[in-house]
């Protein structure tokens, strides 16, 4: 009877979720059910309403804290507490997917993105992890979705020229979106705020590739160069099992005679590495990633990193490519898209083919002719890797007849997670 009354509960409590989440106009009947139950749990009324933020929840409440984190994770959950769980669920979702419509201020984008950050870490993740986690791409781009929606909706270069209201910015993909598109028409304390805004966001994601670089080490040991006879590559295993002969039952004691030392020299194969980026509207993502990727790369020893963008034209930005902040600030975003304008212009750069990787990322709705030029680069003996999709949630959309044809070359489109692109950049440099 209990397990009965408490399904029915439940069942109050997501119909009226539905409700608020479809359509605007509050159910008076379901309402009055939902705060009936949430007294009755000995939960705050608040949980029910969506103008209150889960951050000022917890404020008010802080027990409600713990009770979130991990609430949706895939794992065993206490037992009888089933309608209390729903009522908490409700309220992270119900902040999260109801964002209503008309316009949208700085410090409502800035309440959302915490909210956001409560559902992740209801999910078992922490704010942001969510995007990085294999098999959560699909909900990452929905997320990613919702918050470009509420960037649009924003007054942004009203937010831009008004330094307190600039501060409650927070950078983001859907955010440096709006601003590269948008930057020609700033000027002033505007434009200055945007540059300063598309900077920490930059650092914030060149910090992130940067440590997936270095968790692998590039080259295989170089046995030819003799090991550095410091105590850290000390091998003590081996040393212990050369002397095991001085061992002196006497003195209960091991005389070591020689040292051993491990071999941590790495042998780099020195590479250059072409970087071909279509800078289309569509491809916003990609083209942040991947500029703030050849940079880091360009910092590796041995590794000549060459960067075109293109849309209707290419343009050479190799010169900056130390810099993702200064590429992205010369590019524009959005037109057609050429691709045989960028192979133009990045064949020449090819010298030692068997020695080179083109990394050339696209949607690929493109004129067909170009697949004749990546059959050449292929065959050429450049190590010729298509990516579709290099951005944070994995979603990707890669024409049907380049997929297909590529394949059919040997060379996969790659798509996914950045993560995919890293290991195959590493693991041609070893």
């Amino acid at each position: 009877m209990v397990e009965g009354a408490d399904m029915t509960r439940r069942q109050v409590l997501y119909w009226r979720l539905l409700s608020r989440l479809f359509g605007p106009d509050e159910q008076p009947a379901l309402e009055t059910a939902g705060l009936a139950i949430v007294e009755d749990l000995g939960l705050p009324p608040a949980l029910l309403d969506p103008g209150v933020s889960v951050d000022t929840l917890v404020q008010r409440f802080p027990e409600l804290g713990d009770e979130l984190r991990d609430l949706m994770a895939d794992k065993e959950h206490e037992r009888g507490a089933e309608v209390r769980r729903a009522a908490l669920v409700s309220k992270l979702l119900l902040n999260v997917f109801a964002t209503g419509s008309g316009n949208v201020t700085a410090a409502r984008l800035e309440s959302w993105k915490n909210d956001a950050g409560w559902f992740e870490k209801g999910m078992g993740c922490e704010p942001g992890g969510l995007r990085h986690r294999v098999g959560d791409e699909e909900l990452a781009a929905v997320l990613a979705g919702i918050e470009g929606d509420l960037v649009k909706r924003m007054h942004l270069r009203e937010v831009l020229a008004d330094p307190v209201l600039s501060k409650q910015l927070t950078p983001s993909m859907s955010l440096i979106e709006q601003l590269l598109h948008d930057k020609h028409n700033l000027s002033g304390v505007a434009l200055a705020n945007a540059k300063a805004l598309i900077r920490r966001f930059v650092d914030e994601v060149a910090e992130v590739l940067r440590t997936q670089v270095e968790k692998a080490s590039i080259g295989e040991i170089d046995r030819s160069v003799p090991p550095k006879r410091v105590f850290r590559n000390l091998d003590v295993e081996r040393t212990i099992w050369k002397n095991l002969t001085n061992w002196s039952p006497e003195d209960q004691r091991l005389y070591v005679d020689r040292l051993y030392y491990k071999q941590t020299a790495r042998r780099t194969t020195p590479a250059r590495l072409i970087v071909v980026v279509d800078q289309s509207g569509s491809m916003v993502d990609a083209m942040v990633n991947c500029t703030i990727l050849a940079s880091i790369f360009a910092g590796l020893p041995k590794v000549d990193v060459h960067l075109v963008a293109y849309d209707t034209r290419a343009l050479d930005l190799t010169p900056w490519v130390h810099d993702p902040f200064e590429v992205l600030l010369r590019t524009t975003l959005g037109g057609g898209t050429d691709g045989t304008a960028a192979m133009a212009l990045a064949r020449p750069k090819i010298s030692d083919p068997r020695n080179t990787v083109m990394v050339w990322i696209s949607d690929f709705y493109d004129n067909r002719s170009l697949i004749t030029d990546f059959e050449a680069v292929h065959r050429s003996g450049v190590k010729f890797i298509p990516v579709g999709s290099v951005n944070s949630s994995g979603s990707q959309s890669v024409d049907p007849w380049y997929r297909q044809k590529l394949k059919d070359l040997g060379t996969p489109v790659l798509s996914g997670h950045i993560r995919k692109l890293v290991s195959e950049l590493k693991n041609f440099l070893t």
